[in-house]
């Protein structure tokens, strides 16, 4: 079946990145000066999406997972505590938890969306909890209004991980205006790429003060202000981590700021294709949004139909010329966190039936509308083929 599918058409990749000339334009201008690792081209990054995403401040920093353990720790947030957030995410959102000294908690997510299932969340909190850390799954963002009114009522942080996100809104907020702070990722793959990096909102200077010392070894000056202002006293007044963005990686990320809107435009297209192309296809779960929200379309993810055993779909599309990629297993069914919270299959059912159904087809601005047309026929084709082969129809062991 899927030789004879992948016979004549082109292989399909998952991701291509956009960058060129305007970047490595950029990359030369920090050549020229003398500060390589955090300086002017940061700082004016930061500016920048302080004012795309109408926050007070934004520091650039070396990863998301960064991003969220230094906003832990900023809120005081340690051992004994216990923070709130999503079993349905890449690791790094529990990991940053435990890297803080805190406990993950899981809350199960809401079965059309995947994200963090706001109604659910009261029931688990205790004496213990200090924080929620929801999840914008794909690039939707969680309901941060219901999130917020239940943090104040019970007096918790928010922390909100906008790693799939940043072009993202909701009931008229946007990430980090509704939340203590937001954490993004430029990532390899991710609508703002510098291929490792990230960056963090806050909304008070006394915040952005402890988190600028948070991101370099708490010390009161950096290489570059040592560089500018030549040899004066400095201090390490608070113990910090090595988390500090460097002016080459912003130089990467400041010309497609201006490309932010049209390249969201080309998503929403072409995620409109794939929806029309794949809609009549039984079973197979499609994306979804909320009537007052604003999708950044991170990800084009389906869930496969229940009767259809996902490792096996994956390596046939594989086979096929279309590259696909998981997002995500459950977290709580990873080996470290089932010896380390005692968490087990059951405990979150709807993340689970997420979790062995879940792929993410090849997606990305400038992505042929053939190939997303060949992805569609490929993938229905295989659908078909495996609902008639018996060896295909158990569901996949997450």
């Amino acid at each position: 079946m899927t030789a004879e599918l992948g016979s004549g058409v082109d292989k399909i990749p998952f991701y291509k990145h956009d960058l060129g000339a305007a970047e490595i334009e950029q990359i030369a201008e920090v050549f020229k000066g003398e500060i390589l690792t955090t300086g002017e081209f940061v700082d004016r990054l930061e500016r920048r999406l302080a004012s795309i995403l109408k926050v007070p401040h934004v520091l650039g920093v070396t990863s998301c997972t960064g991003a969220m353990h230094m906003a832990l720790l900023a809120l005081g947030i340690g051992p004994g505590d216990e923070v709130i957030t999503t079993p349905m995410s890449f690791i790094a959102t529990a990991n940053a938890i435990v890297e803080a000294g805190a406990v993950p908690v899981f809350v199960d997510v809401e079965p059309d969306t995947g994200n963090l299932d706001a109604a659910r969340i009261e029931a688990a909190i205790t004496s213990r909890t200090r924080a929620i850390l929801p999840v914008h799954l794909y690039g939707l963002m969680c309901d941060m209004r219901s999130i917020g009114e239940l943090a104040g009522k019970h007096g918790l942080s928010v922390i909100e991980d906008a790693a799939h996100c940043i072009e993202g809104e909701r009931d008229e907020l946007r990430p980090g205006q509704g939340s203590d702070m937001a954490c993004f990722s430029f990532f390899a793959t991710k609508n703002l790429t510098c291929g490792e990096g990230g960056a963090v909102t806050c909304r008070s200077d006394e915040m952005r003060e402890r988190l600028r010392l948070l991101r370099l070894h708490g010390m009161t000056k950096t290489s570059a202000d040592r560089w500018r202002d030549g040899w004066t006293p400095w201090d390490m007044v608070s113990l910090g981590w090595k988390y500090n963005l460097s002016n080459i990686e912003a130089a990467i990320l400041l010309p497609q700021l201006d490309r932010m809107e049209p390249k969201l435009r080309e998503r929403e297209r072409l995620a409109g294709l794939y929806t029309r192309l794949l809609g009549d296809i039984e079973g197979l779960g499609l994306p979804q949004g909320r009537p007052t929200a604003k999708h950044a379309w991170h990800l084009y993810t389906v869930w496969l139909p229940e009767d259809l055993d996902r490792n096996w779909m994956v390596d046939q599309l594989r086979e096929a010329g279309v590259s696909v990629v998981v997002n995500y297993l459950p977290i709580h069914l990873m080996s470290y966190y089932r010896d380390a919270l005692g968490t087990r299959a059951g405990m979150f059912p709807v993340a689970e039936n997420i979790g062995r159904r879940t792929i993410s087809l090849p997606f990305y601005p400038g992505m042929p509308d053939e190939h997303v047309s060949q992805v569609a026929e490929r993938l229905r084709a295989i659908v078909s083929a495996a609902r008639a082969a018996p060896s295909a129809r158990s569901k996949a062991v997450v």
